[in-house]
């Protein structure tokens, strides 16, 4: 009976270890730029912090009026920033979706219980020793042109839902003309019948 046991909780912590989740990284605002964050910089960031499963606000250095600053892949912050934060322009946001392998874990910190998958919504204001760009050059990202596409695909989507639900609509009104119609032909063929007798 124990050799049954060993190979079983073998199974149940692999299947465990599999459904641990990944690290959730989307460029919501692209820059150019000739100098990116790499492992070792002080950067400084403005956060907004939420909840993934309510959306509910637990911290935002915004409304502090001032970014956080920390060596980046340091272990200073938690380990989806050291990760989320590399290769990143001065200006670019990210939003990182934080699941707890990558986050505080199983242990409660602050306002943030344990467990907890976290969604910050990320600035990089500056690399320490790098200069501030004169102005901030926004990328024309692939991913709008999808977006666009997408949205033209959805108004053409729109289009020929609309216009299959009135075909429905008169499909459904047929349908009851001739019901109507067939129950006046039987009222009308039995008003025939009745005055043959």
């Amino acid at each position: 009976m124990r050799n049954f046991f060993l190979p079983l909780t073998l199974v149940v912590s692999a299947a465990i270890g599999s459904l641990a989740a990944d690290l959730k990284i989307d460029v919501t605002q692209e820059v150019e730029c000739d100098r990116k964050t790499k492992s070792g910089d002080g950067i400084k960031v403005h956060y907004r912090g939420t909840f993934a499963e309510n959306g509910n606000k637990f911290d935002a250095s915004y409304d502090r009026g001032t970014p956080l600053g920390f060596k980046l892949g340091s272990g200073q912050v938690i380990k989806g920033w050291d990760q989320g934060l590399l290769d990143m322009c001065i200006g670019e946001k990210r939003t990182l979706t934080v699941p707890p392998e990558y986050g505080y874990g199983q242990r409660q910190v602050g306002p943030i219980p344990a467990g907890s998958t976290l969604v910050f919504e990320t600035e990089l204001m500056s690399i320490d020793g790098v200069p501030q760009p004169e102005s901030i050059v926004t990328k024309a990202s692939s991913a709008a042109g999808s977006v666009a596409s997408d949205a033209s695909e959805t108004a053409g989507g729109a289009s020929e839902t609309a216009t299959a639900k009135v075909a429905e609509k008169i499909v459904e009104a047929a349908e009851e003309a001739a019901e109507v119609i067939g129950t006046m032909l039987a009222d009308t063929d039995d008003i025939q019948e009745h005055d043959e007798l």
